[in-house]
């Protein structure tokens, strides 16, 4: 089967993160397919490369930047929201006119477009959060 994932919580404040990341290893590891995770609203905030929580607490930015690199699972963060929270690419802190970028590796920013095709393409979508 292939699963979409949609997180829409932030992390360190809602488990939707934590859940949706176990739930795709998961799912990968019983051999499901997943290609794609759309990151939205609070969620977008799991993106940050700047986020440095205590060393005995998981980091669940490093977690899913392992995970796509090792699976190839795309991480999809939406624009506008990614925006309203500060999170930028390289493309957008230049052209929003920011000195600085925070995306981290594995994360990309797109639009709602990518949700739409996922959504279309997988034959389940699962959503982690309100």
């Amino acid at each position: 089967m292939k699963f979409g994932v949609l997180i829409s919580e932030g992390p360190y404040t809602h488990e939707a993160a934590d859940t949706a990341y176990n739930f795709v290893k998961s799912a990968i590891a019983k051999g499901h397919e997943v290609p794609r995770v759309f990151f939205y609203h609070d969620g977008v905030n799991v993106s940050t490369r700047l986020s440095v929580p205590p060393q005995d607490e998981r980091n669940i930015q490093k977690q899913w930047t392992a995970l796509a690199a090792e699976h190839g699972v795309d991480l999809v963060v939406c624009i506008a929201a990614a925006q309203r929270r500060g999170i930028l690419d390289e493309n957008e802190a230049s052209r929003q006119g920011k000195d600085a970028n925070n995306i981290a590796e594995g994360f990309r920013i797109s639009g709602l477009g990518q949700l739409i095709e996922m959504g279309i393409q997988t034959d389940r979508l699962v959503t982690f959060g309100d």
